[in-house]
């Protein structure tokens, strides 16, 4: 079977059943143009593709781990910005890296499962990720994640090490260090100053 090494980005909605129980057609209908007018776009511009989607959830795949994660934190801020009437759709996020089976247009293998545990680690609103994601992105930009400590993930035999960027974070302009200082860490480029000259590289 081939492989690759892929940064995988696992979301879905929190209590979607729920929501559908109560407005079928308002909720299917909202969550599409979700997907087609922010998400979709985002994952495009960050050189993502969707590998598939399931009801209420979205399997991504990006090349990049830096760039997943980038993505997934301007996905989370613009749906927490958005108006009142659409905000009872809230995602929860994970994003693991690993070696993937490749099976025609979709991947396989523990490290999609372990992106799937992870994203039910995280906050309505918040983003969870394995420390080889953290690894790779603490020192990019001045993202504050929490340390949650080992994690068991079901089917996966070693504890994964996991961490939060929380929901709190997600609504706000300034993000807290570990004392609540609402100031970056030295040294580092503000999210919003990487994150545009990025793109434009």
């Amino acid at each position: 079977m081939d492989r690759r090494l892929a940064a995988i980005v696992a979301a879905d909605v929190v209590g979607y059943a729920r929501l559908v129980r109560a407005e079928e057609e308002a909720t299917l209908a909202a969550l599409r143009r979700l997907r087609k007018e922010l998400i979709e776009p985002k994952i495009e511009l960050h050189h993502g593709r969707i590998v598939k989607l399931m009801g209420d959830g979205i399997l991504a795949e990006f090349s990049s781990v830096v760039s997943a994660v980038a993505c997934s934190v301007e996905v989370q801020r613009l749906l927490a910005a958005r108006d009142a009437c659409e905000a009872q759709i809230v995602f929860r996020i994970g994003v693991n890296v690993d070696d993937v089976v490749i099976d025609g247009d979709d991947i396989l293998g523990d490290g999609v499962n372990v992106a799937a545990r992870l994203e039910a680690l995280a906050d309505p609103g918040g983003i969870c990720i394995s420390d080889v994601v953290y690894e790779q992105v603490r020192d990019r930009f001045d993202l504050i994640f929490r340390d949650i400590g080992k994690q068991k993930i079901k089917n996966i035999n070693r504890p994964v090490q996991a961490w939060k960027w929380p929901a709190y974070i997600a609504v706000t302009d300034h993000e807290p260090d570990e004392i609540g200082n609402p100031q970056a860490p030295a040294g580092k480029p503000s999210f919003d100053t990487w994150n545009a000259a990025t793109r434009t590289a």
